[in-house]
């Protein structure tokens, strides 16, 4: 039997890297890397045209197209995890507002559906008890599934202009930033104590908010089941040498059972934010994989 080539995305992190570079290979499969960047614009033609063969896929959007009925098979996989508290900001010229004080306010963020905005929301409503239906949530991308309408208490604003452009000038109270978090003076965290917060978290809950899981194209499932569960292996090949030390959290993570708690929260967290539309259960969600993984899952 040859050898199946899967195009797929990753973006390059410490746990990725080995396979990037072709350190790790598998007789079983080739993984022909299409590079995204950023890594977000990757999400959408996989899920509306599973346009990749094995993609990083943000969580919110793996939950919803799954609850669609999109043709994808979300794997036991993280592969991008991170602390979100310190990623909602405001202008200090005006002011940083409490936590609690945002009912009423204008929120921006990229897209009502990023998943680092709905990290952020569920630890507004946890910590600060903040009823999210009553902010205005100010954004300017689309979910990345297309059949997903944005609940009536999100507002679009035009592309036109960054969010850090609008919260400088007053159109919005604070803002919820991913990976381009505004450094500059003048912006400042709304949570201070963030980092003790976060860490608080993950003791309590014992795993790191999921940012980026890996999803897989069922058509490329079924027409090369051995190179997809070679692909499996390789992911948790590469990440093995930098397993935790000394207890720290870090930001990827394998396997049904290990994944079975964050994910069903996860899936909480989406439903009280109007972000999917019904319910859905680990059993559902991961019911594809665990026939094509079976034990090499667990």
């Amino acid at each position: 039997m040859s050898t199946a080539t899967l195009r797929t995305v990753l973006k390059t992190y410490p746990h990725t890297q080995a396979l990037k570079r072709g350190a790790l290979t598998d007789r079983d499969v080739t993984l022909d890397f299409v590079d995204v960047s950023p890594v977000h614009k990757a999400f959408a033609p996989m899920v509306r045209e599973t346009a990749y063969d094995l993609c990083e896929l943000a969580i919110v959007t793996a939950l919803q197209a799954i609850a669609y009925g999109a043709p994808i098979v979300l794997l036991p996989a993280v592969v991008a995890s991170r602390f979100q508290r310190g990623c909602i900001v405001g202008w200090t010229d005006r002011g940083i507002l409490d936590p609690a004080s945002l009912a009423g306010k204008r929120v921006a963020v990229r897209a009502y559906t990023q998943t680092t905005g709905m990290w952020v929301r569920a630890h507004l409503a946890e910590d600060a008890g903040l009823d999210l239906r009553q902010v205005e949530w100010i954004t300017q991308d689309p979910a990345h599934v297309a059949e997903f309408q944005d609940p009536p208490y999100v507002s679009h604003a035009p592309k036109d202009q960054s969010l850090a452009e609008m919260l400088q000038r007053g159109e919005v109270d604070a803002a919820i930033f991913g990976n381009d978090l505004p450094t500059e003076p003048g912006f400042a965290p709304l949570i201070p104590d963030a980092d003790a917060r976060d860490h608080a978290w993950w003791r309590k809950h014992g795993f790191m908010p999921i940012n980026h899981m890996v999803a897989a194209s069922r058509a490329a499932c079924d027409a090369h089941p051995e190179a997809m569960r070679a692909a499996y292996r390789l992911l948790k090949e590469a990440a093995a040498p930098l397993a935790a030390h000394d207890g720290q959290p870090v930001p990827y993570r394998f396997g049904f059972t290990a994944l079975r708690d964050p994910v069903a929260y996860t899936i909480e967290a989406c439903l009280r934010q109007d972000l999917l539309p019904r319910a859905l259960t680990v059993d559902e969600v991961f019911a594809p994989a665990m026939e094509l993984l079976g034990h090499d899952g667990a």
